[in-house]
């Protein structure tokens, strides 16, 4: 089983993590790295860990206090044996950290960076879905939309064969039009995360969570598509795969 979406380097003991994710069968991890301060941290666990991989980008929080020089120091990162994609990237005006406009800027650049290097995306939307889906609409590579929960978004993703990635959040009992999103997603395109140590699953809810909690959502997503969760989890880790390029 993988988790495709964590941020090791904010957990108290990763290293301990990493080994509990192991005995829960979580045998791959990616670990996300938000911003150049955060990246040297990512890229030494990925390092340390053989189950560990890293993704690399700049958040939209921290896209007003970042320079003109990130792009290329991204650039350079991509470049790491270890990393696997960028992100997470893209906007979001619900908690508004950073001028609308500034995270525009730079997700394009990301963008257009992700699109020369031939590397997917990991992209973060939260109360932008219009904007989010007008940039995206150039984008010809592959797109992972991570801790789906923008059912306005499905149809577009839907059409355009994004990846949809869902966290602890799906196994919550009011998130009903989420797991809705998980019945509607091709086998081919679901995935699972943890995005920890945020949105523990509902057994769990109100600890910090981590990456051998994944198990939950996939048993979460199973029982909403109606599938063995042994087999979806089989399902995931080849979907990984494909869009990572971990093969």
């Amino acid at each position: 089983m993988i988790d495709t979406h964590t941020h090791l380097d904010l957990l108290e003991e990763p290293d301990a993590a990493v080994a509990r994710a192991a005995e829960a069968g979580v045998t791959r991890i990616l670990t996300v790295g938000t911003g150049p301060a955060t990246w040297p941290a990512v890229l030494a666990l990925a390092e340390r860990h053989d189950a560990v991989r890293a993704i690399l980008g700049v958040h939209p929080h921290e896209a007003g206090e970042t320079g003109a020089d990130a792009l290329g120091e991204l650039r350079a990162a991509q470049a790491h044996p270890r990393c696997v994609a960028l992100g997470e990237i893209g906007l979001d005006y619900y908690r508004d950290y950073a001028p609308h406009e500034r995270q525009r800027e730079l997700f394009a650049a990301a963008l257009a960076l992700a699109a020369e290097l031939g590397r997917a995306v990991v992209v973060h939307s939260r109360a932008a879905d219009g904007d989010t889906a007008a940039m995206l609409a150039g984008f010809e590579g592959t797109v992972v939309l991570h801790c789906f929960s923008s059912p306005a978004l499905l149809p577009v993703a839907l059409e355009r064969g994004y990846y949809l990635s869902f966290a602890g959040n799906v196994t919550y009992p009011k998130a009903e039009e989420l797991r809705d999103a998980a019945r509607a997603v091709p086998a081919d395109r679901i995935l699972a995360e943890t995005d920890a140590p945020y949105l523990a699953p509902q057994p769990l809810r109100g600890r910090p969570n981590e990456p051998a909690h994944v198990v939950h959502t996939v048993q979460a997503l199973a029982e909403a598509r109606g599938e063995e969760p042994q087999e979806l989890a089989r399902r995931i880790d080849a979907n990984a795969d494909a869009a990572f390029s971990l093969g």
